[in-house]
């Protein structure tokens, strides 16, 4: 059976893979490479331009081109329970980074905040997406020849664990998101402007706050 393991993530990479002819995947462990890739880019990228604005427009461009990679992984449906876990685990962490981008292209267009304020925000994005590739990464390297003493029970509970994990973070980033635009709201509400901030946000059934 600990082949097993290795053969339900080869088979839900596999399966990843769109038909398209210009997707033409030969290595199953290249898809889940990429997902971490493009994570790790965008970590990269929050960190490396001169400024907020032009760190988020490489985040953005960074996240719109790994994006097909996530929008795959989503269409794949009928697999096995430890797949599956494994899947959510991969899709939360493109959730974190949709969240990121989605949101905090909103605040830049937000009187409510400084450019320091933004900076630190933009940060706080960027640190907490980087613990959940973290994590990604690890879950990738349970099938690595390293790892192939581990019997069933062991993989079962580390893929468990870092899917856990994984979505304490994706909680903790909605609560981010969620405080940083109370925190616009509560300003608007001074001036009587708490419109604008709807309008932009959209309403708590819309978005992530």
């Amino acid at each position: 059976m600990k082949r097993a393991f290795y053969l339900v993530w080869a088979a839900l990479l596999l399966a990843a893979a769109p038909a398209s002819a210009q997707w033409v995947v030969t290595d199953p462990g290249n898809l889940a490479q990429s997902i971490i890739n493009t994570a790790d880019q965008i970590i990269e990228a929050s960190a490396t331009a001169s400024n907020t604005l032009d760190s988020f427009k490489e985040v953005k461009k960074v996240y719109e081109q790994g994006k097909e990679y996530y929008d795959a992984l989503k269409a794949v449906n009928n697999l096995v329970r430890d797949a599956r876990k494994v899947q959510q685990t991969v899709l939360l962490v493109g959730d974190i980074s949709d969240m990121y981008v989605t949101n905090f292209g909103h605040m830049l267009n937000d009187p409510n905040f400084s450019p320091q304020e933004l900076s630190a925000i933009a940060f706080g994005y960027s640190r907490l997406l980087n613990e959940s590739t973290e994590l990604l990464n690890e879950l990738s390297q349970i099938i690595n020849a390293s790892s192939l003493s581990l019997n069933d029970k062991e993989r079962m509970d580390i893929i468990e664990r870092v899917y856990k994990e994984v979505r304490d973070y994706y909680n903790l980033v909605r609560y981010y998101t969620h405080k940083n635009i109370s925190v616009s709201f509560l300003r608007a509400k001074k001036r009587n402007d708490t419109q604008r901030v709807l309008e932009l946000y959209g309403t708590s059934g819309q978005k992530y706050w």
